[in-house]
């Protein structure tokens, strides 16, 4: 490999590095940051991207931009890593492995206001007023916790218009998720208990809980009150479940795990959040390596960036990465700095750690799998879609909503599904509306909306990340308000309108708070026009299904009594309906199995009128 021939500046500039700790940036011709790193020694660091000889194609592809150097000496290393994390932060080098995950995080919300404090989802300002839990590692998480939070304790998640605003017990407490205390059928005091009881549990103090169930069940036996003993009962045996599904075989444990994969020069990081020893979430990133370093360094810039970005993180006791860091102790140095306790990051590990570490490997595995297999078009797209919509997460579901009809007649709602590997076709639904006005699209989409998420919830089935209905923006905004009054929450709903001419590549989409621009030829666009013309499809179909057999219908299909073997039999007997309708009442009860009443009824439906 021949040498760089690089400038008398650059020359000198690396003649006068300090051996001092401290940060370096290098600089293209226009003074743009090409990449930030910090070293132990400065001249020693900055000087080996120099050396031809040592170096693969991808760093001299960097060195070959370079025009010039900027350093910052620091007092110690410590210092040295984060004023590196602030400076990429700030700039996003081109040739960094950039974390881009410094949008807030969500948490669950209790307010303290209320006579009845309510649950709900929480991203962005905390107020003085309320207790909050988290922060969490996605949405789903913060979904799934709401969940177990209404089907154990029944505590309130509506917002307080709606609970001031009810004479009648909603949904939640039909399907005996809420204790309906809008309309006073729990004492204050109880709700209380209840409140109290689902703090403990957001605490990881599930024994606590369980135990307090108990004694109020045996309670509620001893004053012969049975209903609510088993109720007390149903509970108990509901949080075994739950401790069942969310412990990983151990008792108790604050640990973050990640593993690094990478392969063909794709790189995985994984990601497994375990809480008072119950797995709260997971998460998956692919973080650009234009430098192609090894795993280990790889996972150290990762690590470094992930708790020092700037993002608030519930912080746990332990760390534990799949490979050793070399900057480990300095990074939990600065952890402990900042937190006022010990943080361990430890690689080395045995038992039940080691099995978790081993299966943030498989999910690592996995997850790079999927990424480089044949979806990864569609892969990208959904990348493209969370970045155009600030998402804080992949959108790993996706729903999208068409209205099909002709001239109002035979109304045909139609909801697909894609997942992470496209259409989930088994979970399409159609929806034959009724009731709504013909040609009336916002009342029919209201419909088809209100049946979905209401079977939704009551069966505890997934919700999508992403809600897309074929319309504008009113359209959208009917979707939010079906949401809201459901009380279905963490949703992204996105409206999509048909362009100019109804011609592909001028569609416009609409957000809450105004419209999304996106480009005709960036990725969230093609998945957008890809989901919402197979909406189009399957409305359609299901629609021209539904017209063809209303226009079909027989006459027959009216009387009471005649069903599919008797109008078949009739039609046989004539030869056809206009002989039939030609036959007098006793010619009709001469068929087989038609009596002389129904004759009469069979009659007097084909002269009406």
């Amino acid at each position: 490999m021949t040498a760089v021939d690089h400038s008398p500046h650059l020359h000198s500039v690396l003649a006068g590095l300090s051996q001092k700790p401290g940060v370096y940036r290098l600089l293209d011709g226009g003074g743009a940051v090409l990449y930030v790193g910090k070293a132990r020694n400065l001249k020693r660091r900055v000087s080996s991207y120099f050396r031809a000889r040592r170096l693969d194609g991808k760093t001299l592809a960097l060195t070959a931009k370079v025009a010039d150097i900027a350093v910052t000496v620091t007092h110690s290393e410590t210092e040295a890593l984060l004023l590196e994390q602030s400076l990429i932060k700030r700039e996003r080098p081109p040739y960094n492995v950039v974390l881009r995950d410094d949008k807030s995080y969500p948490y669950i919300q209790l307010t303290a206001a209320e006579d009845f404090p309510r649950l709900s989802f929480h991203r962005g300002a905390r107020r003085k007023k309320a207790s909050y839990f988290g922060p969490y590692p996605s949405a789903s998480a913060v979904r799934e916790s709401l969940n177990i939070l209404q089907k154990l304790f029944r505590l309130r998640q509506c917002d307080d218009s709606f609970f001031k605003n009810r004479s009648r017990p909603c949904l939640q407490h039909q399907i005996q998720r809420c204790s309906a205390p809008c309309v006073g059928l729990i004492e204050r005091e109880a709700y209380g208990r209840d409140v109290a009881l689902g703090v403990l549990f957001l605490k990881g103090r599930g024994s606590q809980v369980l135990e307090a169930f108990k004694r109020n069940m045996q309670s509620a036996a001893e004053r012969l009150d049975f209903e609510r003993a088993a109720r007390y009962r149903d509970q108990i045996a509901q949080l075994q479940r739950v401790q069942e599904q969310q412990h990983i075989q151990a008792p108790e444990g604050d640990v973050d795990l990640f593993a690094v994969v990478d392969a063909g020069g794709q790189a995985c990081i994984q990601a497994l959040f375990i809480r008072s020893g119950r797995m709260i979430g997971q998460r998956a990133w692919f973080p650009r390596n234009e430098l192609g370093v090894a795993e280990a360094d790889l996972l150290g810039a990762f690590l470094s960036q992930f708790y020092l970005g700037g993002a608030e993180r519930d912080m746990p006791k332990t760390i534990i990465p799949s490979l050793p860091i070399e900057d480990g102790p300095v990074l939990a140095a600065v952890l402990q700095e900042r937190l006022g306790r010990r943080v361990e990051l430890a690689a080395a590990v045995r038992g039940q750690r080691a099995r978790w570490r081993q299966l943030a490997l498989e999910n690592a595995a996995a997850s790079l799998s999927a990424y480089l297999a044949d979806k990864r078009n569609l892969f990208a797209r959904l990348v493209g879609l969370q970045e155009a919509l600030g998402l804080e997460e992949l959108p790993e579901r996706l729903e999208c909503f068409d209205i099909s009809h002709t001239a109002g007649e035979a109304t045909v709602a139609a909801c697909v599904v894609f997942n992470r590997d496209g259409p989930l076709k088994s979970h399409y639904r159609r929806f034959n509306i009724k009731g709504a006005v013909p040609g009336d699209d916002y009342g029919a989409m209201e419909q088809a909306l209100r049946r979905r998420y209401t079977r939704l919830r009551e069966t505890e089935q997934a919700l999508p990340d992403v809600l897309v209905v074929d319309g504008g923006k009113g359209q959208a905004s009917r979707a939010q308000a079906v949401l809201k009054e459901l009380q279905v929450e963490g949703v992204q709903v996105l409206g999509v309108a048909k362009g100019f001419g109804r011609k592909p590549g001028l569609e416009r989409f609409f957000v809450q708070g105004g419209e999304l621009p996106l480009s005709p030829h960036s990725a969230a666009f093609h998945l957008l026009q890809h989901i919402r013309d197979e909406a189009h499809r399957f409305a359609v179909t299901g629609h021209r299904q539904r017209r063809t057999k209303q226009r079909r219908r027989s006459a027959l299909d009216d009387v009471p009594g005649v069903g599919a073997k008797r109008r078949r039999g009739l039609l046989t007997h004539f030869g056809g309906l206009a002989a039939l309708k030609g036959a007098s009442v006793e010619e009709i009860a001469k068929a087989p199995g038609i009596s002389r009443r129904l004759a009469e009824q069979v009659f007097g439906v084909l002269h009406a009128g």
